[in-house]
């Protein structure tokens, strides 16, 4: 497989720039750049403090060449599961609401810290403010991701999405220790249209050192139809995002898996939850 070729069109929907807390490899037209060059599509900014929306309308004047789509992350700093955030950020343009990531309680709780968000009610159910945020999403045909909830909760969530009629759903990636998703339970969500977001930093120091078989394993019982190649990364002590999909890509080709599913992993498939053709020029 001539690796290069597998970034052509590709699309990432997992990645962190500057400005950040944390420190970045690349600011946003850095980024954007970079993928330019590389002959991707498009990239999707991520941030678990605030709204991405509105520095990917920047990006996408400042650099040609390269679609720039942002979002919004449910955390503490964004006032948790909150509807009229959510409801500007839609309004803004934004293409993906993830659920609570660091404030999320599953997150903390892995981490050995106490509090955080939850989205269940005592029986089990969606906290009527998530449902709120499950009808905004579905209204506005964007992305509704799982963030770091725990699978249970997760699980619920993808469920009552798909009865309200949320289009484009997505599990964060299932195969990292603190969200990872038994395959059985990926593939009664996979019958509801879910699509697994399986992040190239999972096989890193960052998460654990997911090993690869992992994550071709669960590929292969569920199928390239159902999964998203995104990176994840940004973060200076990993590759850069780019390479980062280079090398992942390199990786499932040694696994077995053709350029026909690669490409349709990182090009096809996320083409399909941002709502674009599924190929550039289609």
């Amino acid at each position: 497989m001539h690796l290069p070729d597998a970034l052509q069109g590709a699309i990432d929907l997992h990645v962190h720039s500057a400005p950040d807390v944390d420190p970045r490899r690349f600011d946003d037209f850095e980024l954007a750049r970079e993928s330019a060059k590389a002959g991707m599509r498009a990239v999707l900014l991520k941030s678990h403090q605030n709204s991405t929306v509105e520095r990917a309308w920047l990006a996408r004047k400042i650099v040609p060449g390269i679609g720039v789509f942002g979002g919004l992350t449910l955390n503490a700093p964004s006032g948790g599961i909150n509807p009229a955030a959510v409801a500007l950020a839609i309004q803004l343009g934004a293409k993906q609401i993830w659920m609570p990531t660091r404030s999320a309680a599953n997150h903390r709780h892995f981490h050995g810290q106490d509090g955080g968000i939850g989205i269940l009610d005592g029986c089990g159910g969606l906290l009527p403010v998530v449902a709120e945020v499950v009808s905004l999403v579905a209204a506005a045909g964007c992305i509704l991701s799982t963030g770091h909830l725990s699978p249970e909760e997760g699980a619920a969530l993808m469920r009552h999405a798909a009865r309200a009629g949320v289009k484009h759903m997505l599990v964060t990636h299932p195969e990292w220790p603190a969200t990872f998703y038994p395959v059985a339970l990926q593939r009664e969500l996979a019958a509801l249209g879910v699509f697994f977001e399986r992040c190239f930093v999972s096989t890193t120091h960052r998460c654990g050192h997911v090993p690869i078989a992992a994550i071709s394993g669960a590929i292969a019982q569920l199928g390239a139809g159902s999964t998203v190649l995104a990176s994840d990364l940004g973060q200076p002590d990993t590759p850069a995002p780019v390479e980062g999909l280079r090398i992942y890509a390199g990786m499932l080709a040694a696994e077995g898996f053709d350029r026909d599913d690669i490409r349709r992993m990182m090009v096809t498939n996320p083409a399909q939850l941002l709502g674009l053709d599924p190929e550039p020029g289609s």
